[in-house]
């Protein structure tokens, strides 16, 4: 049975974007937090081990076939690897700066799904008033770039801003690949097990060749963090996100992500204390305003 294909966001898929979003948001500074008690590389392996059992379980009980469409298997494993990699960078660059400039790096992703999807699919084509938006959405990068030299911070949060921009690029090919490839006919939860099943094995790898130290002796902090990590942030809002993907434009959800730096540079101000600059607020002000013009539906012609 083939699934219909929105032309454009409705409030259902609105609705569940923001709370992604939200919770994305959120997770960023939940990583950066427990980063102190269990590093990077081990954290991420942790997350996408437990979801990919939860997954197995959850498709057992809803006895979903996890096998994708014929010819599915090369693009899901790249999949699986470009989502690795993007997790890599993301958990990586948290060491070297904060949540909330990581995030507005990060989501960096919508550019290049808005340059390569529309050689695939031609129908995603943006049309000039929602380039103008991802135009203003990438204003908000030039901003956030500008903070750190502007007030000498470079040297400390370069690094970290690379991370963010690699993690960006490997999150837009991944959608690309599932847009551009068979898997743009594959059920949500094959596609989610490409992703957290090879990243459950890739990263733990990369953890032992870094030489970190697994921990297993955690504090109440870290076992709540890992659970929400795993159980709403791998699983239930990545298996929201494929389901989202394998239903409307790609192009206008990516877009409608941007939201998430603006939830980052709440949490990380609230809970972490991170420095809110102007700059930073002019981002979000601009990303706001870039989402509802790369959401305006077209106008009909009479």
């Amino acid at each position: 049975m083939s699934v219909v294909r929105q032309v454009n966001l409705d409030g259902r898929a609105a609705t569940l974007l923001l709370l992604c979003c939200a919770f994305w948001g959120f997770q960023q500074v939940l990583v950066k937090a427990t980063l102190p008690e269990l590093a990077p590389m081990f954290q991420a392996g942790i997350r996408f081990v437990g979801a990919t059992l939860i997954l197995l379980l959850w498709c057992h009980w809803r006895k979903v076939d996890l096998r994708g469409p014929k010819g599915s298997l090369a693009p899901g494993l790249l999949v699986g690897l470009l989502f690795a990699g993007e997790f890599a960078c993301m958990f990586l660059g948290l060491q070297y700066t904060t949540a909330s400039r990581l995030t507005v790096f990060l989501y960096t992703s919508p550019f290049w799904v808005a340059l390569l999807v529309p050689f695939f699919v031609p129908t995603e084509r943006l049309r000039p008033p929602q380039w103008v938006g991802l135009a203003c959405a990438f204003a908000a990068i030039v901003f956030a770039l500008w903070d750190s030299f502007a007030h000498g911070r470079a040297q400390e949060t370069w690094q970290g801003d690379l991370f963010g921009l690699a993690a960006g690029l490997f999150w837009g090919l991944t959608t690309v690949v599932i847009r551009g490839t068979r898997l743009a006919n594959a059920k949500p939860e094959p596609l989610l097990m490409y992703q957290v099943g090879v990243s459950a094995v890739a990263l733990p790898l990369l953890s032992l060749v870094l030489g970190e130290t697994w921990h297993w002796n955690w504090s109440s902090f870290a076992v709540t963090s890992m659970v929400l990590q795993t159980v709403i942030g791998a699983f239930v809002s990545y298996l929201a996100w494929m389901w989202l993907l394998s239903r409307y434009p790609a192009t206008k959800i990516s877009a409608f992500v941007f939201l998430t730096p603006l939830f980052a540079l709440l949490f990380g101000a609230l809970w972490l204390g991170e420095p809110i600059t102007v700059n930073l607020l002019a981002a979000m002000a601009l990303v706001g305003f870039g989402i509802v013009l790369v959401n305006r539906k077209a106008p009909i012609r009479s």
